[in-house]
């Protein structure tokens, strides 16, 4: 991987990102809201779902 996919990549991931807020700002609210009720292990929980989906798919994509 060079610098070039790396920025790619990172684009794509703020374009994601940024397409919830733009779509529904208050669906978007109101999930952070729900979020903050949250505690810490299960936020951690989440985190490290999202990290290993990440890792499996670089890689099946890889």
């Amino acid at each position: 991987m060079d610098g070039n996919t790396f920025w790619l990549a990172l684009a794509l991931m703020l374009v994601i990102e940024g397409l919830l807020p733009f779509i529904s700002p208050g669906g978007w609210r109101r999930m952070f809201e729900q979020i903050l009720t949250l505690g810490d292990g299960q936020i951690r929980f989440f985190g490290l779902c999202s990290i290993v989906a990440g890792v499996v798919l670089l890689v099946l994509l890889g």
